[in-house]
């Protein structure tokens, strides 16, 4: 009895915290008119997909999607640099180790906003400004990564490590082929929080770019509610097209996701 009283109410908030994201989902598939009608209906009528080829044909969401996934792809390459850097601090020994570590530590206590505007002085002086390269080049590395993938690596048995080495595998070896299987778990998070960051990307690339053509998806949707503050339809379209890469990624890694809390809640 107490079970079927918990999962109705679970049900019945899931479906309430979900119904504006359905809404949303819906809307974007209906007639400008059938957004606006009154009274409202959840199910398209006419459905139709001419807001979402509004949006790669007339708003250059195509170009912002390219950018997007450049700045998502490089997010990637500093994740795993951002790995490595975390296996070294919780597995090798050298000069100044816990000196570094404290100082990766004191740099997760700045806010983004703290550093930007050095960020973009040190950008402006290299010539890299309006490019892409000036847009994911601070992103490449984050000290919360390094310092989650130092704590979860110091779990790892060393034995397993001398053992690989002792069969004569190296260091790279040892780390793509050990490493990061055995880090599954809080890798698949990283990957997920890293993949949302790069994804939701919107203050960083507006203040570094100047040109249109460099503007992220983000930047794209927020030009789109200025520029066509009536066509509900086409920003249910635009909101739609950003968020549900997020729940297929969320959906291919979940797996990885609640094994990465039951060992962290383990440990």
């Amino acid at each position: 009895m107490e079970k079927t009283i918990v999962i109705t109410i679970m049900t019945v908030g899931g479906l309430l915290v979900s119904l504006p994201f359905i809404w949303m989902v819906l809307s974007s598939f209906k007639t400008e008119q059938e957004v606006l009608s009154i009274p409202p209906t959840l199910f398209p009528q006419d459905p139709t997909m001419e807001h979402f080829v509004n949006l790669f044909q007339n708003l250059n969401f195509d170009v912002y999607l390219l950018n997007t996934l450049i700045i998502v792809a490089c997010s990637m390459i500093g994740l795993f640099l951002n790995t490595m850097a975390g296996y070294g601090f919780g597995k090798f020994q050298f000069k100044g180790k816990e000196t570094w570590f404290v100082v990766v530590l004191i740099t997760m206590m700045l806010p983004g906003q703290v550093t930007m505007i050095p960020t973009y002085l040190l950008l402006n002086e290299m010539g890299l400004t309006n490019t892409m390269t000036g847009i994911v080049l601070p992103g490449l590395i984050a000290a919360f990564n390094i310092f989650l993938i130092r704590q979860f690596m110091v779990t790892i048995p060393d034995d397993l490590i001398e053992a690989a080495r002792l069969d004569g595998a190296g260091e790279f070896y040892i780390f793509t082929r050990i490493i990061i299987p055995l880090s599954m778990p809080i890798l698949a998070v990283q990957v997920i929080l890293t993949f949302i960051g790069a994804w939701n990307s919107f203050l960083w690339p507006l203040i570094v770019a100047n040109d249109e053509a460099l503007y992220t998806l983000s930047v794209g949707l927020a030009l789109l509610k200025d520029q066509n503050v009536t066509n509900y339809g086409l920003q249910m379209a635009g909101s739609t097209f950003m968020v549900l890469p997020i729940l297929i990624i969320f959906i291919i890694f979940q797996k990885y996701i609640i094994e990465g809390f039951n060992v962290s809640g383990i440990k």
